[in-house]
């Protein structure tokens, strides 16, 4: 029996690659659970709210040097773990996408753009890397749903820069501990 990948089935949608000196890395959305809050009064009723603001990406890299090169997110390390293909590392990124006046962390600050760096040990900098937007990211709103799904893919890719990374001299990225995922970085605990 096929597996969905075998088939030609992806579960998840592309966001974006970037190669650098060898090393490709692609971004794609992942699966987060949806969070039921208390119910609460409402207009007419009770409500209950669902806590859709974390959202959670799939790094996949490949040609990774894993004692030269570090993937970092918005400066912590991302903690890749090797697929059984050499070379080849996965991990994922939990973040908190927008604000919303009703979440289970109201205090945590919104994550995004979220900037990944091919970091670099031996010279302390990084190589390249790419930033994804939550939303458009020149702060346009759309009126309208997309008319096909060619429309709909542009306003996905539009999000996804392959520029963007930390220019110059950077410290080397910081691990955050998550024993509950140790695949995940949860930027929520940085």
């Amino acid at each position: 029996m096929k597996t969905l990948e075998e088939a030609g089935i992806s579960l998840t949608m592309s966001v974006g690659e970037v190669a650098q000196r060898g090393i490709e890395m692609e971004l794609r959305n992942a699966l987060e659970p949806w969070h039921v809050l208390g119910e609460e009064p409402g207009g007419g009723g009770t409500v209950r709210y669902v806590d859709s603001t974390v959202e959670r990406l799939q790094v996949k890299v490949e040609g990774l040097n894993d004692a030269r090169h570090v993937i970092a997110c918005n400066g912590m390390r991302v903690p890749l773990r090797a697929t059984g293909v050499p070379g080849e590392y996965v991990a994922g990124v939990r973040y908190r996408a927008w604000a919303a006046a009703n979440s289970l962390h109201p205090t945590i600050g919104v994550h995004a753009p979220l900037t990944f760096d091919i970091h670099d040990e031996w010279s302390g900098r990084s190589l390249g890397g790419c930033t994804y937007h939550v939303a458009h990211p020149g702060g346009l709103s759309y009126d309208r749903m997309p008319v096909n799904a060619n429309e709909a893919e542009a306003r996905r890719r539009s999000r996804f820069s392959p520029i963007g990374h930390t220019a110059g001299h950077a410290p080397l990225p910081r691990p955050v501990d998550n024993p509950e995922h140790p695949l995940t970085l949860d930027l929520r605990r940085a």
